[in-house]
């Protein structure tokens, strides 16, 4: 009988040990889950400011891109109207 209540109670005893490693691989496992899921909402974040950023100076650049081009245009046209304006002066002075 005496080796009947040590076997269970070291069976109950090996149960509530296997119980309790159960129970620290679960909180390991949940830590481990938390921290994973934190450094992906961060790689997420840097990658939408990433992208945020990137947009930004897109639109900057365009902005660049067209006000030197308006700026293109109107030196043309005003190269164009001088040429025109010195060629009617050149016409009329030859009709005198």
């Amino acid at each position: 009988m005496r080796d009947q209540e040590e076997q269970s109670r070291k069976e109950a005893k090996r149960v509530e040990k296997r119980a309790a490693e159960e129970a620290q691989l679960l909180i390991k496992e949940q830590a481990r889950k938390k921290a994973y899921l934190a450094k992906e909402q961060e790689i997420e974040k840097a990658q939408k400011a990433k992208e945020t950023k990137r947009t930004e100076s897109r639109a900057n650049e365009e902005i660049k891109a067209l006000a030197k081009e308006k700026t293109r245009k109107e030196e043309y046209l005003a190269k164009e109207k001088l040429i025109a304006e010195t060629q009617e002066a050149k016409k009329l002075k030859e009709k005198k």
